[in-house]
């Protein structure tokens, strides 16, 4: 009786501990842009496009943020803040990308880390395409808009861009080196046209021709 009594009362507590990490996890705000996107741009493009079903209409898959560094060929301990300062940019832990072949002329390894690489998906990916085209790129030097032409054909967009000091979560007195990369926006559009409908919906400062 007294061991029924005693497994029941740590049940309780685990149940206790279990309910605030509950709440917590309920009480996450949805991503202001995917809010919106559902309430506000979505019905848009319903409407634009002429689109009847509700699965149809063109949204973000995924976002890939890819810092090429080239230069760790020579210099391996440059990675580590390559992929310090890009987790924090993305608040995801980076994937260290490696060469697939050897290179001899440019003295490139088979395994060799030649960069670092993040894939943003959910509210994350959201989050991160909310601050890139409302408080990073507006940091932009002589920022007058992002070009239309950067995409594949088949609905993805990419960004190039020049250093990571845009970002605001990166301190300049921490930065040893400018550091470049690459943000490529994958969405579901079945062609550019779709594609640049969607990212200016979604606040994508395109440059005007």
């Amino acid at each position: 009786m007294a061991k029924d009594k005693k497994e029941k009362k740590g049940g309780d507590q685990q149940e206790e501990q279990r309910a605030p990490e509950a709440a917590r996890h309920s009480a996450k705000e949805t991503p202001r842009l995917k809010d919106r996107f559902h309430k506000e741009v979505a019905p848009v493009l319903m409407k634009e496009f002429e689109l009847k079903n509700p699965m149809a209409v063109p949204h973000l898959h995924k976002i890939v943020v890819n810092m090429g560094m080239g230069e760790a060929t020579q210099n391996a301990k440059i990675m580590d803040p390559a992929v310090n300062e890009l987790g924090q940019i993305t608040g995801q832990k980076p994937v260290v990308t490696r060469a697939k072949k050897s290179i001899a002329a440019f003295k490139v390894r088979e395994g060799m880390p030649i960069g670092a690489m993040v894939t943003l998906r959910g509210d994350r990916m959201y989050e991160f395409f909310d601050r890139l085209v409302n408080i990073v790129l507006p940091r932009v030097r002589d920022f007058r808009g992002v070009s239309t032409k950067a995409f594949d054909g088949r609905g993805n967009y990419t960004i190039g861009l020049h250093d990571q000091l845009i970002f605001p979560e990166i301190s300049y007195e921490r930065v040893d080196k400018l550091k470049g990369m690459n943000v490529t926006i994958v969405t579901t559009a079945r062609d550019d046209n779709q594609a640049r409908t969607l990212l200016k919906h979604l606040g994508m400062p395109f440059r005007t021709q």
